[in-house]
């Protein structure tokens, strides 16, 4: 590999709420010469840059936002400028956040990079409001899935995922919520499956809206959020046990 001083790290944001970043991320953060950071990533998180660190959005963003190939030419120059960088994605860099092709980007320049990884809000969204993902009796599986794909993609086989149970947890598919579930639907999945979409999960501006698949296109449902389709969806376990709490504290 070529000699490059710089280091860059590609760094896992997690959900939203700063204290939920790892303590090798949050030491990289204030560490940093250079944080390139998505549209995703918190204010409280990007707080804990230094003073004098350079903060440059390339966040994609609905109509507009930096072409991937121009992110990772920047990576690839500011790497050979021996700069500290960290680049900082929502949740886990390797999970529909496109650390992989970065990560293929940088090596082909012939410059190696670390990965941080962080708490997908597949799985932190749901938690957050109380899902369990998994639940004995009602769910043995997962499936995460983007409601997005680009242009020239296979389309997601929502048909198949309507018949394989479990939980399906969907990534940016608020604008696509109506045509999901369109498919699952027309796929055989009952309309009455319950439905959770949590928006902006583990912030001060979290809410949750929870309805029938059949109502899920007309539901009021803000991005960004994420979307949980299946039983465990009816769950809100902490709000359960806060109730058991109270009750046992009344006694």
């Amino acid at each position: 590999m070529n000699n490059v001083h710089g280091h860059i790290a590609l760094v896992g944001a997690g959900p939203g709420d700063p204290d939920l970043l790892t303590v090798r991320a949050a030491r990289l953060i204030a560490e940093a010469d250079v944080v390139v950071h998505d549209a995703l990533v918190g204010d409280g998180v990007l707080a804990l840059a230094r003073a004098d660190a350079e903060l440059i959005d390339v966040g994609k963003r609905p109509g507009h936002g930096v072409a991937q190939d121009l992110i990772n030419v920047l990576l690839a120059q500011l790497a050979r400028d021996g700069k500290r960088v960290v680049r900082l994605k929502g949740g886990d860099p390797f999970v529909f956040g496109r650390g992989g092709e970065e990560a293929v980007a940088l090596a082909q320049e012939g410059i190696a990079c670390e990965v941080v990884p962080g708490i997908t809000s597949a799985v932190a969204a749901p938690a957050a409001a109380g899902i369990p993902v998994t639940y004995r009796g009602l769910s043995a599986s997962v499936t995460i899935v983007t409601g997005h794909r680009s242009h020239g993609e296979d389309p997601v086989n929502w048909a198949a995922l309507a018949q394989a149970g479990g939980t399906i947890v969907v990534l940016m598919g608020v604008a696509q919520r109506g045509e999901i579930a369109a498919a699952l639907l027309a796929g055989g999945m009952s309309p009455g499956t319950p439905v959770a979409a949590i928006h902006r999960a583990t912030t001060d501006g979290q809410d949750i809206v929870r309805c029938p698949l059949v109502e899920l296109a007309a539901a009021e449902v803000r991005s960004p959020a994420t979307m949980v389709i299946g039983p465990v969806a009816a769950l809100d376990v902490t709000a359960l046990a806060q109730v058991l709490k109270n009750s046992t504290s009344s006694t």
